[in-house]
């Protein structure tokens, strides 16, 4: 299946020059960081232990973004890696749900950073904005972060992504929706009056929680999966027994799928691909969903 940006050719070009060094009985090199399937590429091989941990492979630092020096959105943190060693970075702007701040999401920022992101959470202009209003606010973070920001030269502004709990988690479907050229999004305990969002190209993880009574699954998460094409890139993780805040608190298969994702999609690091077919299992999972394989 298509992603949103085609880098096949160059894997095929890999393919084929591989071919024919075999072909010709030519040795193998062990790739290099230059020459990776993929050219964004951050960070050692995954592992478990690197996606279970509480801190990726990067070390990060953090700045906060007041208010007043932004427009379209309401400020916020911006978590980054420390290191340019490696390149640049893809980004990722989180909104908060309804009524909520920055702070009940925060654990989140230096999480996703640690495993070569810069990261920007937001703060919403009032606590009481409606996803549309929140999704365009994503954006405008997003646009600030490549274009204004200090650590801009930090970032692939090819390469962006969206997330959001709540009524974030319905507005980062509504930035997926006008935004086709962002890499990824991860929607969490979304909540949204629109159920239908097959207009999404954007590749989509959507993660619920088994008992959420706020934004039910089953009026919610499940059908706004279903909705997005089979053509597009999408995966449903539903978290057994978690309610409608399981975000808000450290919650290691949310992590590990959304870092995962975000690596596959944004960085098409295909390394993470074992993480996303067959999928996550286990206690802490109730239900699966993706269209594997990815392209």
């Amino acid at each position: 299946m298509p992603t949103t940006r085609s880098r096949t050719p160059v894997r095929a070009l890999a393919r084929l020059a591989v071919a024919a060094l075999l072909a010709t009985g030519g040795a193998l090199a062990v790739p290099t960081a230059a020459s990776a399937a993929s050219p964004y590429e951050r960070g050692p091989a995954p592992t478990n232990a690197i996606l279970e941990a509480s801190r990726g492979p990067f070390a990060t630092s953090s700045i906060s973004v007041s208010s007043w020096s932004v427009t379209g959105f309401g400020g916020g943190v911006i978590y980054y890696p420390t290191s340019t060693a490696e390149g640049t970075f893809g980004a990722v702007a989180i909104s908060p749900g309804y009524t909520a701040t920055w702070s009940s999401l925060s654990w989140l920022g230096p999480r996703i950073a640690s495993h070569g992101f810069v990261v920007i959470g937001i703060e919403t202009n009032t606590l009481l904005d409606q996803p549309d209003s929140r999704g365009r606010q994503l954006l405008a973070a997003l646009d600030y972060l490549t274009q204004r920001s200090s650590v801009r030269g930090r970032i692939d502004s090819s390469r962006l992504a969206v997330a959001g709990h709540s009524m974030g988690g319905g507005g980062s479907l509504e930035a997926a929706a006008s935004r086709p050229s962002l890499q990824a999004a991860v929607p969490l305990a979304p909540w949204n009056l629109d159920k239908t969002w097959s207009e999404v190209r954007v590749p989509t993880l959507i993660i619920g929680g088994e008992t959420d009574s706020i934004a039910p699954v089953a009026t919610h998460s499940i059908p706004f999966y279903t909705s997005i094409p089979s053509s597009s890139e999408k995966a449903y993780l539903e978290l057994n027994g978690a309610n409608h805040f399981f975000p808000q608190t450290v919650n290691t298969p949310l992590a590990k799928q959304a870092v995962a994702w975000l690596k596959r999609f944004v960085d098409d690091d295909t390394r993470y691909e074992q993480f996303l077919c067959p999928g996550p299992s286990g206690s802490a999972i109730e239900e699966y969903r993706n269209t594997c394989p990815s392209a």
